[in-house]
C-alpha cells in the first residue's frame, strides 16, 4: 500500500507539470492569437487601430498660436490649449523626473515593460495589492495620441465588462511597439509631454509650464519639473492651485524617485523637499494677457479665412486644432504701454465721473434730466432677457421676478474684482455707469497696427470700440473739410471771420452752428488757427464754400469708409465712424498722401513652419504729397497756434518734436476723441458712455482734451521712453519739391493784398 502511494506520486507530479506547460503554451498561443485578432480588428469585434501613416503623422489637436511682431506669444486659439515643443526645448531635469516617476526602464524596453507587467499581474491582480500601473511611457503616448479608450475606437466586444480593458491594453501594447519602431526614445518622450493633460485647461508641457510658472519648459527648475510630472497621476487631485498640500507631497515623491534613479543626490533632495511651491499661475484664456480685444478680432478674421482657403488635400483649415502660427503686426511692448495708458487714465477719469454724478444716474436727456425707464428698456436688449422671454413668454411678472432676483457674482471695479450680491437689473445699472474707451496706434508708412485696445477689461466688457464700435467723431472730422479746402487751392493762411454763419437747406430752416463756448470772437483768423482752436463757424463757412458732396468725396478717398450724409452739419462730425478708419485716414496725411488700410495680420504658417499665406498691406494714392504735408502743417496748429486744443500736451513730448493733433467732442459731451500724429505713429482715442445718453453733465469735463487726449499723451511718453522701440522725435517728412501754396502767412497776406489791388484797378480799367 505504501509502495503503491510512493510510486503514484511522480506520475501525479509529472502530469501536473505537463498540464501546467500545456496551459502555459495554450495561454501563450491564445494570447498571440488574441493580439493578432485585435491587430486586424477581426470582424469589427475589437475596434480600429491607427494605420502606419497615422503613426508617422499622429493627428493630435494643436492650438494655433498668435505671435507679435517682436516674437511674443500673445495668445492661442484652441479647443484644447496645446502648443508643441521639441526635445531640445525640454529641461533635462524634466526628462529625468518623468522617466524616474513614470517609466524607470524606459531606455531598456521596446514599448512593453515585462517586469512591470509581471508585478501588476502577481501583486495587483493575484494578491490584491496596489503595485502601481504597468503602462510604459510608450503605451501612455499611444493612449494620448490615438484615444484608445474612447468610444470612437471601440468594437462590438468592447461593451463586455473586463474584456473591454483587456482589449484597450492590448491595443496600447500593439501601438506602443509600433511607436518604438517609428520614433526614437527622445521623440516618444516629446510626444508624450506634448499630448498630456495637466489640468487648468493646459494641454502639453509648453502650455503647462506657462500656466503654472510662466516659463518655457527649458527654463523649469528641478522642483517645478517635479510638480508638473506629479500632475500625471491625477491633474485635479494634485493641482498646486486647488490642492497645494497634495501637490507638495506628490512633488516630493517625484524628487525621491529621482534620488532612487541617481538623477538627484540625497542632499539635494533634503534641500529641495523643504521648499514651498512658488507659482506664477496664469491660466490662459481670451480674457487675460495682452491684446484681448485684438485677439478676438483676429479670431473672427481667421475663421472667415479658413472658410475661404483650403488645404492642398481639399480639406478646410482648423484654426482651433491645426497648430497654425499667426504672425501679427502688434508690438507687445507698445501694446503694453497702450493698455497701461488707458488703465491709468480711465481709473482716474472714472473717479471724476462718479464724483460729478454723485447719487444721480448718468443717463440723462438734453435738459440733464434722468431718463425714466432707461434700465428697464436697456435690459430688453440683453441675452438674459431674451432667454427669460423664451421661457416665460408674456408672463412679465415671472420675467421681472427673475430679473430682480439677487445672486452672488463677481463684478469689475478699478480696484480689482469684487464679490457682491446683485440682480440682473442691479448689475446692468452698475455697468452702465462706467465710461468706455478705445485706442489704436498705427505706423502710417506701412499701415502696421502697433497697439489695439478695444476696451477696459475684456472679461466684463466684450464690445470692441476700435473696429466694431462707431460713434460721432465731432471736431476730429474737421480736418477732412480742410483737406478738401487745401486740395482746392486754399492756403492754411486763408482768413475767415469767426462770426455767425447760415447755410440754407432746401425745405428746412437754415443751419447756423454755434461755437463750443457759445460765443463768436469776430476775429479774422487763418483756417489753420480756426482748426487749431476748433472754431465751428469757420468750418461751417468752408463747408458752405466747398459743399458736403466734395467733402464726402475727399473723406472717402482719404480713408473714411462709413456712410456719410450729404448735409452741412457733416462738417462738425455728425455721422458715426470707427477709430479704425479714422486712424487709417489720418495716416494718409503723414504717409505723403498714400493711404494704407490699417493692417494687422502679416502671415500664417502651418505647424511645421511652412508659410500658408503672406498678407500685404493695401495701399493706394489718395492725395498729393504736397497736400498731405500741408495737412500735417494744419494739424501742427493745435500745438503751435495760440489757444490750440493741443496746447495742454506736456512740453516733454513737444520739445524737439513736430506733432499734430485734433480733439473732438460731440454734443452734450457724449463722445470725446483725440487724434494724435507724429512722424512715425498715428493714434486715435475715443472715450464715452456705453450709451450716448451716458455722459458728463459738464461739457468742459467731457471734452476730448480731458477724456481722450491724456491717454495718447501717456502712451507716447512711454513709447519715447523705450529706446528699444526705435521711435524718435523729429519733423514730419517734407515734400522734395517746393510748395506751390504759400504757408508763410506774412508773405501770403502781401500777395493777397497785391491781388486785391490788381482786381480793384482792373475794374477801373486802369492798368
Amino acid at each position: 500500500m505504501f509502495k503503491s502511494d510512493q510510486s503514484s506520486s511522480p506520475d501525479w507530479a509529472s502530469k501536473t507539470i505537463k498540464y501546467l506547460w500545456m496551459a502555459f503554451f495554450g495561454g501563450l498561443v491564445f494570447f498571440i492569437l488574441f493580439v493578432w485578432l485585435v491587430s486586424i480588428n477581426f470582424l469589427g469585434l475589437f475596434g480600429s487601430l491607427p494605420d502606419f501613416k497615422a503613426l508617422e503623422n499622429p493627428d493630435s489637436e494643436l492650438a494655433s498660436e498668435l505671435y507679435s511682431a517682436d516674437g511674443v506669444l500673445l495668445g492661442t486659439f484652441a479647443r484644447e490649449n496645446r502648443s508643441p515643443v521639441t526635445y531640445e526645448e525640454l529641461a533635462p531635469n524634466l526628462v529625468q523626473a518623468l522617466i524616474s516617476t513614470e517609466d524607470e526602464r524606459f531606455e531598456e524596453h521596446s514599448g512593453i515593460d515585462l517586469k512591470a507587467m509581471m508585478r501588476v499581474i502577481f501583486k495587483s491582480i493575484l494578491l490584491g495589492q496596489n503595485a502601481g500601473g504597468g503602462s510604459t511611457l510608450s503605451q501612455q503616448t499611444a493612449k494620448n495620441l490615438f484615444k484608445t479608450r474612447t468610444d470612437a475606437s471601440a468594437g462590438v466586444l468592447s461593451n463586455i465588462p473586463g474584456l473591454r480593458m483587456l482589449i484597450i491594453k492590448t491595443k496600447e501594447w500593439i501601438v506602443a511597439t509600433q511607436l518604438e519602431k517609428a520614433y526614437t526614445k527622445n521623440e516618444i518622450l516629446t510626444l508624450y509631454l506634448n499630448t498630456s493633460e495637466f489640468g487648468s485647461n493646459a494641454f502639453g508641457i509648453k502650455t503647462a509650464a506657462r500656466t503654472f510658472f510662466n516659463k518655457d519648459p527649458k527654463d523649469l527648475s528641478v522642483q517645478e519639473s517635479a510638480v508638473l510630472v506629479g500632475l500625471f497621476k491625477a491633474p485635479t487631485y494634485y493641482s498646486p492651485v486647488f490642492n497645494p498640500e497634495n501637490s507638495l507631497a506628490r512633488r516630493n515623491t517625484v524628487l525621491s524617485q529621482m534620488v532612487k534613479n541617481d538623477f538627484l543626490s540625497a542632499a539635494e533632495y533634503d534641500s529641495l523637499s523643504k521648499l514651498p511651491i512658488e507659482l506664477d499661475y496664469r491660466i490662459q484664456n481670451q480674457n487675460q494677457g495682452l491684446a484681448t480685444y485684438f485677439r478676438e478680432i483676429v479670431k473672427a478674421d481667421l475663421i472667415k479665412w479658413s472658410k475661404e482657403n483650403l488645404k492642398p488635400d481639399g480639406s478646410a483649415y482648423d484654426i482651433f486644432g491645426d497648430g497654425l502660427k499667426i504672425y501679427v503686426t502688434i508690438d507687445s511692448r507698445m501694446q503694453r504701454y497702450a493698455e497701461e495708458a488707458m488703465r491709468e487714465h480711465m481709473a482716474e477719469l472714472q473717479k471724476v465721473f462718479f464724483n460729478e454724478m454723485g447719487d444721480r444716474d448718468p443717463w440723462i436727456n438734453e435738459n440733464l434730466q434722468v431718463i425714466p425707464g432707461f434700465i428697464e428698456n436697456a435690459v430688453k436688449r440683453t441675452e438674459r432677457y431674451r432667454i427669460l422671454k423664451e421661457k416665460y413668454g408674456d408672463q412679465n411678472d415671472s420675467i421681472n421676478l427673475k430679473l430682480n432676483e439677487k445672486k452672488k457674482m463677481k463684478v469689475f471695479s478699478w480696484k480689482g474684482e469684487r464679490d457682491t450680491l446683485m440682480s440682473t437689473m442691479d448689475s446692468l445699472a452698475y455697468y452702465k455707469k462706467f465710461l468706455q474707451a478705445g485706442f489704436l496706434s498705427m505706423d502710417p508708412h506701412t499701415g502696421h497696427i502697433k497697439a489695439w485696445v478695444g476696451g477696459m477689461d475684456h472679461k466684463y466688457f466684450k464690445f470692441d470700440h476700435v473696429k466694431q464700435g462707431k460713434r460721432q467723431p465731432g471736431s476730429t472730422f474737421k480736418p477732412f473739410v480742410y483737406a478738401a479746402a487745401i486740395e482746392n487751392g486754399y492756403s492754411p493762411c486763408y482768413k475767415v471771420t469767426d462770426q455767425p454763419i447760415e447755410v440754407n437747406i432746401p425745405g428746412q430752416p437754415p443751419w447756423s452752428p454755434a461755437n463750443a463756448d457759445g460765443k463768436f470772437s469776430y476775429e479774422n483768423m487763418t483756417i489753420r488757427k480756426a482748426m487749431a482752436q476748433s472754431v465751428n463757424s469757420v468750418t461751417a463757412y468752408m463747408m458752405k464754400k466747398l459743399s458736403p458732396k466734395l467733402v464726402i468725396e475727399t473723406a472717402n478717398r482719404i480713408g473714411i469708409t462709413s456712410d456719410l450724409e450729404e448735409v452741412p452739419s457733416l462738417a462738425l462730425g455728425v455721422n458715426d465712424v470707427s477709430i479704425f478708419e479714422m486712424v487709417g485716414a489720418f495716416g494718409t496725411f503723414v504717409n505723403k498722401g498714400e493711404h494704407s488700410t490699417p493692417f494687422y495680420i502679416d502671415r500664417i504658417e502651418d505647424k511645421n513652419g511652412n508659410v500658408i499665406q503672406q498678407f500685404t498691406p493695401k495701399k493706394r494714392p489718395a492725395m498729393t504729397e504736397e497736400h498731405a504735408y500741408l495737412m500735417t502743417y494744419m494739424l501742427r496748429g493745435g500745438f503751435e497756434e495760440e489757444s490750440g486744443t493741443s496746447q495742454g500736451v506736456p512740453s516733454s513730448l513737444r520739445e524737439g518734436n513736430e506733432l499734430g493733433g485734433k480733439t473732438g467732442t460731440t454734443q452734450n459731451a457724449s463722445d470725446g476723441w483725440y487724434m494724435g500724429l507724429s512722424k512715425d505713429l498715428v493714434s486715435g482715442v475715443w472715450v464715452g458712455g456705453d450709451d450716448r445718453a451716458i455722459h458728463f453733465r459738464s461739457w468742459p469735463l467731457g471734452q476730448g482734451a480731458k477724456t481722450a487726449r491724456p491717454i495718447w499723451v501717456k502712451y507716447m511718453t512711454k513709447v519715447y521712453a523705450d529706446p528699444s522701440l526705435g521711435y524718435t522725435k523729429g519733423p514730419f517728412p517734407r515734400p522734395e519739391r517746393p510748395l506751390s501754396i504759400e504757408i508763410d502767412c506774412d508773405k501770403y497776406e502781401q500777395e493777397s493784398q497785391r491781388f486785391a489791388d490788381f482786381n480793384y484797378d482792373a475794374e477801373k480799367n486802369d492798368f
